[in-house]
């Protein structure tokens, strides 16, 4: 006889564990609404999501120390003279960025584009990153290796908003197994 711990209800299957992961990552990310983003008011009354002031400002100081002994040169010079010359911009692209990744993949939403921008942002990071300690490689490495599992394993069809699209549309390219 072998033994077989029981599991809660719902979490008898590898899907429903991916998908944990899948949230558990997702809500990683979407810490970005609270750290990097704010509400702005269009036209003076309506009220819109904006990255805010305070990322737009500390951002270029986290980059200038991730460039500063950046052993990759390639990576190097991609800091210093690109983002470091448009730091308002890279600063929209990365808070919002990380709020799609974070509402993507915690809602199970158009899975595989969020865990692709995930896998763009986390290699960035990277990178970027790398050099400063083994965890920050670790870390991001951790990151790729999920991005891609939930990218071909299309997480979101357990748990997710994917899972109605998939029935409604089988054939949508936003949850059609890659390569079928």
């Amino acid at each position: 006889m072998t033994y077989r711990p029981r599991l809660p209800v719902g979490l008898e299957h590898p899907a429903e564990w991916l998908a944990v992961l899948r949230i558990a990552v997702g809500l990683y990310f979407v810490k970005s609404l609270v750290t990097k983003m704010t509400i702005a008011l269009l036209g003076g009354f309506l009220p819109v999501p904006a990255v805010s002031e305070r990322w737009i400002s500390v951002m270029p100081n986290i980059v200038t120390r991730q460039a500063s002994e950046n052993p990759l040169v390639f990576y190097k010079n991609f800091l210093e003279g690109t983002v470091l010359t448009h730091p308002a911009l890279f600063a929209q692209f990365t808070a919002w960025g990380e709020t799609a990744v974070g509402i993507g993949l915690t809602l199970g939403l158009m899975t595989g584009v969020a865990s692709l921008v995930g896998l763009f942002l986390v290699t960035n990071y990277g990178l970027a990153t790398q050099w400063m300690s083994p965890g920050q490689q670790g870390f991001h490495l951790v990151l790729f290796v999920l991005m891609l599992a939930f990218f071909f394993s299309r997480a979101g069809r357990t748990w997710g908003v994917d899972a109605r699209i998939a029935v409604a549309r089988p054939q949508s390219w936003l949850t059609r197994r890659p390569l079928s």
